[in-house]
């Protein structure tokens, strides 16, 4: 052998090593990529685990809260109705105390006037007190026009 065959097969020896050496590199280096490939497809599942699971946790707040917004309506048309129910009361009860207090002021003047015993008439019941004063008896005939 001479020595320009040693020379080219160190030099092939020494490129067979570099193959090899570079070779275990990208070995290792696919090794690594394939670990962080299956974490990153575990991760990926996780992710998607998770979306569906907030997906679901949406809709079970949308739906609660339609159901939350049906109840209110609810309530709040009951509240108007009763709101209406008592501006109609206070309204007639101001217009009942407007009538007594005119009332009471006719009937001032008259109970300056001294007592008499007066008779039951046809429109008041025989099993009523007898009314000793004129402002008395307006009085029990505003409450019987009233009611």
């Amino acid at each position: 052998m001479s020595a320009m065959e040693w020379v080219l097969e160190v030099v092939l020896v020494l490129l067979l090593a570099a193959t090899l050496f570079h070779a275990l590199r990208l070995e290792r280096a696919l090794g690594v990529l394939k670990r962080d490939r299956s974490a990153l497809q575990e991760l990926v599942t996780s992710f998607n685990a998770s979306t569906r699971q907030a997906e679901a946790g949406i809709e079970q707040l949308r739906a609660a809260a339609d159901g939350a917004g049906r109840q209110i309506a609810r309530q709040i048309d009951t509240t108007i109705r009763l709101k209406d129910d008592l501006v109609f009361l206070l309204e007639r009860g101001e217009r009942l105390a407007d009538r007594l207090d005119s009332l009471i002021r006719a009937g001032r003047p008259l109970a300056a006037e001294p007592l008499r015993p007066i008779q039951a008439t046809d429109d008041e019941p025989a099993d009523l007190p007898r009314v000793r004063s004129q402002a008395e008896r307006d009085l029990l005939k505003a409450l019987r026009m009233a009611r």
